[in-house]
């Protein structure tokens, strides 16, 4: 976890994204795009800068339970499970289904969502304020991400409204476990090794 977040900076981050802007930060994992989950003209904005196709859905960050239930998540007994374990917060994101009756506008349509907590003070608290966010690599669509935020702003099509220079701090991205198949699947395989997951997707029917 990083230390305690800068609340000057976090004011002008969180003020960045409730006004409809991109954000280009580092994450636990690799350097993200971030944007409200809630504003489709931001989302959008994120599929332009890495000019990613627009059926290609992206996953959220939230800062716990609380959220999820709140977008209408479906929490079943694998996904207590994969929460439960050490890689979350961390690495792992999950993509579970969506209750349609509880989901909100921005979901509407959508059956599956992906979702990750990350181990991050910052995005944690920064989530607390903006509510859910978009949050993906920052990297133009089908590139690998960049170290640093100079080598994500060359590559992406535009800059972003707001940076917060860094370099990444995980040299591949999260684990995807999609909790909709039955036994669950790995989907994307990540900074978790599907040995250490195995012990918390056994038993799933």
């Amino acid at each position: 976890m990083t230390a305690i977040p800068d609340p000057d900076l976090l004011a002008r981050a969180a003020a960045c994204l409730d006004g409809g802007g991109t954000l280009l930060l580092p994450t636990d994992t690799v350097l993200g795009l971030a944007a409200r989950a809630d504003l489709p003209q931001a989302v959008a904005r994120i599929f332009a800068l890495k000019d990613r196709p627009a059926e290609k859905n992206l996953p959220v960050m939230v800062t716990g339970t609380e959220q999820l239930i709140a977008i209408g998540a479906v929490i079943d007994e694998t996904v207590r499970r994969l929460m439960a374990s050490p890689f979350c917060p961390g690495p792992l994101t999950i993509a579970l289904a969506l209750d349609s009756g509880r989901a909100p506008d921005w979901l509407a349509g959508r059956q599956e969502l992906a979702f990750r907590i990350p181990d991050d003070a910052f995005l944690l608290a920064l989530i607390a304020r903006t509510g859910p966010l978009t949050v993906t690599s920052a990297n133009r669509s089908g590139k690998p991400t960049p170290d640093d935020t100079e080598g994500a702003l060359a590559q992406l099509t535009a800059a972003p409204d707001m940076v917060i220079a860094g370099r990444s701090r995980g040299a591949q991205p999260s684990t995807l476990v999609n909790c909709r198949h039955h036994p669950p699947q790995i989907e994307r395989q990540g900074a978790v090794l599907p040995a250490d997951l195995a012990p918390y997707m056994a038993g799933a029917a």
